[in-house]
Order: C-alpha cells, then sequence, then structure tokens
C-alpha cells in the first residue's frame, strides 16, 4: 500500500469513529430526554406540556348556560343522565391518564371530592381518551372513588363544547343545582379557588 493510500485509510477510520461517537451522544441524549419526560409524566410536573393555563371563569346571571344535557355510560357499565343531577352542585372533569396536569390536579379533585360528599356535591369524571385499563389505573394510583364516564366518541364534549375547548385537558366544570354551568377552570385546578367555586354553586348564588 503506497503512503497517500495508508493515508485516506487512516483518515477513513477516524471519520467512522467519530460518526460512532456522535450517534452514541445522540442516543444518549435522547434516552436523556426520553427518561426526563417520563419522570414529568410520572411527577405530574406538566412540563412541555400544552394544556390550558389555570383560567378561571365564573358565569353569574344570564351568562349561566342553560340545564346542561347529556346521558353516558361509565367506565363501570353505569348510566349517568345529566338530567339525574338536579338539586345538587356537580364538579364535571375531563382528563385522560397520559396527561401530566391531570396527575398534578388529582390529589385535590380527590380530597376535595371526600370533603364535600357530606353536601352532596357530585363528582365525575370525563375521560375523553383511555380504555378501561388504562382509567382504571389511574383511579387506583391517586384513589379516586368517584365515577368517570368513557368519552370515547365525544358525546358529553360535544355537548358541553361551548365551554370545553377539544384541545385544554384538563378542564373542570362546576354546576349548580340546576345543571346550569357556574364556573369553569382551563387547565389545573388549584385547590383552594375550585373549593371556592364549589362553595358558590353549592349557596345557589344567581
Amino acid at each position: 500500500m503506497n503512503p497517500s493510500s495508508k493515508n485516506t485509510t487512516s483518515r477513513r477510520a477516524l471519520l467512522g469513529l467519530a460518526v460512532a461517537g456522535l450517534g452514541a451522544v445522540g442516543l444518549a441524549a435522547c434516552s436523556t430526554e426520553s427518561t426526563d419526560l417520563g419522570k414529568q409524566a410520572k411527577d405530574g410536573s406538566g412540563k412541555g406540556y400544552i394544556a390550558g393555563d389555570g383560567t378561571v371563569r365564573e358565569y353569574v346571571g344570564d351568562e349561566r348556560s342553560a340545564p346542561v344535557q347529556f346521558t353516558a355510560t361509565t367506565f363501570s357499565g353505569d348510566t349517568i343522565e345529566a338530567s339525574k343531577l338536579e338539586n345538587k352542585a356537580t364538579v364535571l372533569n375531563f382528563w385522560y391518564a397520559a396527561c401530566a396536569p391531570c396527575r398534578t390536579e388529582a390529589p385535590t379533585l380527590k380530597k376535595l371530592s371526600e370533603e364535600f360528599k357530606s353536601q352532596g356535591v357530585e363528582f365525575i369524571g370525563v375521560n375523553i381518551r383511555d380504555e378501561k385499563a388504562a382509567a382504571e389505573a389511574f383511579d387506583n394510583t391517586f384513589g379516586l372513588s368517584y365515577p368517570s364516564i368513557r368519552d370515547l366518541d365525544g358525546g358529553v364534549l360535544q355537548a358541553l363544547t361551548q365551554f370545553v375547548p377539544p384541545q385544554a385537558v384538563p378542564t373542570t366544570l362546576v354546576l349548580d343545582s340546576e345543571r346550569r354551568i357556574t364556573a369553569r377552570v382551563l387547565g389545573v385546578a388549584e385547590e383552594g379557588t375550585l373549593r371556592a367555586l364549589i362553595k358558590t354553586a353549592l349557596t345557589g348564588t344567581k
């Protein structure tokens, strides 16, 4: 082999090692990024997740909706009819299991559902993506005992589309005893805020 061919071979070998090294770095970066995103989803940090910004809106007087109307089935097979939610305040929470902000607010929903149970407040989840196994695993993880509607066909979402933007998950609606929407939270529902909104719905304030 002449010196020129030897030098060309050496350069190619070095280039190959460099490319392999960059590939390894790239794989390591992807692995790290995937791990970080997995941690975010697990701990509910919500970083990098596009959802509602936590905006709260209360509806008073004529701003309140007509009584909501829908019929849906829960993951346990029970039927929920909005018409039977009369004479009680209701919290409707739109969620799905892989939604990091949904994981963030789950402890708050559990706490408030137990706190207001004696006052007849009904909590109902509206799951827009999951099959039964994923939804039940989420409930078991966070100890949620209230039912969730399986809304894969979007029936409930469509019935409430004026108040629930399709991409804003989680979204929480509070209904008064006449099934009218009194408040909406786009994004994570903070404990103190949601508690105050439920109390307002309970007072029957017009």
